[in-house]
């Protein structure tokens, strides 16, 4: 292949990160709200401002009145280890892995907390047989894997008259996708992802059989107190009215409710929806005309529309290491190599914080970093 030359327009914003990811467009630190830092989370404002971004998150998501949501310390893996920790162990367990994260999960109840549990595995890019899980278990599963580009296609694999809870680790999910909330029963996310907020904070969601479990089933494990969702008994219902366990970022908050804020302006869930659809399918036209590029889910209905994987003909963890970073020394994209648990390729963030325009301007520059490196 003979040398390209340097495309000559390049992405606005090339911040295609997996997470943390883009920032909402128009973003800046002097847009965000102060008036909140240096002051208690638990003064007036501190709570009003919390409770503020749940409210959000609740209008943004469609999400019923019957669950409830949270803010909680450790990002999603925080969330979804307080959900575990504190529910698991009532009955069995089915614990689904099709890449890092959900192998994370397996660790977790297998090795941590000891349970024996059903581990059900699919490869990178592929999903297990999801009709055959028994769900007289509690199942854990990753509605999208960030780091595997596999996603479930719905929620019509979960029954209505399920035994156990559903666990769903929904980090690069929410608000890039339709949840059917009757159908889960713990989400968990972080507003790192299609948000593109700051980390180091989780969000919990609660459907009523997770409330009832948590009412009547008390673990045999000790609890760390960042993970006591019971007060004498009782639910902490303050927890999901804004007094959260631990002390948080008021900034990260503030950051947030700016995405929020922004989401609910270009049309909410719908909006949010729309603009990742773009991406995601941006990002297939370039695929399509280039046959050295390839997705890693190769389903095309089990695809995931954020978290993007693609494969890259002939190439080992050296060859992207070098690949991604010519891009990143042009500033034409930024962290786009694929997970390191991940067979070698690129992720490519299509987030709704993501300009389509920034995808379509990605194509040109992908092959130059190609040619590069097979001239």
């Amino acid at each position: 292949m003979t040398e390209l030359p340097k495309p000559q327009a390049k992405p606005a914003r090339p911040f295609f990160s997996s997470g943390p990811c883009a920032k909402p467009p128009g973003w800046t630190p002097e847009k965000l709200k102060t008036e909140s830092l240096g002051r208690s989370h638990r003064a007036k404002i501190g709570k009003s401002r919390l409770a503020y971004c749940i409210d959000l998150m609740r209008e943004v998501l469609q999400l019923p009145d019957t669950h409830r949501i949270g803010i909680v310390p450790g990002s999603d893996t925080g969330a979804f280890e307080m959900a575990m920790w504190t529910m698991l162990g009532a009955r069995g367990v089915t614990a689904l892995a099709w890449e890092s994260f959900g192998e994370g999960w397996v660790t977790d109840a297998v090795k941590q907390l000891k349970l024996e549990s059903k581990v059900v595995r699919a490869d990178y890019g592929q999903l297990p047989d999801l009709d055959k899980i028994d769900w007289a278990d509690d199942v854990l599963f990753t509605w999208n894997g960030t780091t595997s580009g596999v996603r479930v296609p719905d929620g019509e694999w979960i029954p209505d008259d399920r035994e156990g809870l559903s666990f769903a680790d929904s980090t690069s999910a929410v608000f890039a996708y339709d949840i059917p909330w009757n159908k889960i029963d713990v989400a968990t996310f972080s507003w790192q992802k299609v948000l593109g907020g700051e980390g180091g904070h989780g969000v919990l969601i609660l459907g009523p059989r997770a409330v009832e479990r948590l009412e009547q089933y008390t673990p045999a494990w000790p609890l760390p107190k960042i993970f006591r969702l019971m007060s004498k008994g009782t639910l902490a219902e303050g927890v999901f009215k804004g007094e959260t366990i631990n002390t948080p970022s008021m900034l990260a908050v503030e950051d947030a409710i700016f995405a929020l804020e922004w989401a609910k302006a270009i049309g909410g869930l719908e909006g949010l929806q729309a603009r990742s659809n773009a991406n995601a399918h941006a990002l297939d036209k370039i695929v399509a005309e280039r046959d050295w590029l390839g997705h890693l889910a190769v389903d095309s209905g089990t695809r995931s529309k954020t978290s993007v994987c693609l494969t890259v003909e002939g190439a080992d963890a050296d060859f992207i290491k070098k690949f991604a970073g010519l891009l990143e020394a042009e500033g034409a994209a930024y962290d786009i190599a694929g997970y390191r648990d991940a067979p070698p390729g690129l992720r490519i963030w299509c987030g709704a914080t993501v300009d389509t325009a920034d995808i379509e301007a990605l194509g040109p520059w992908l092959d130059w970093a190609y040619a590069q490196l097979t001239a």
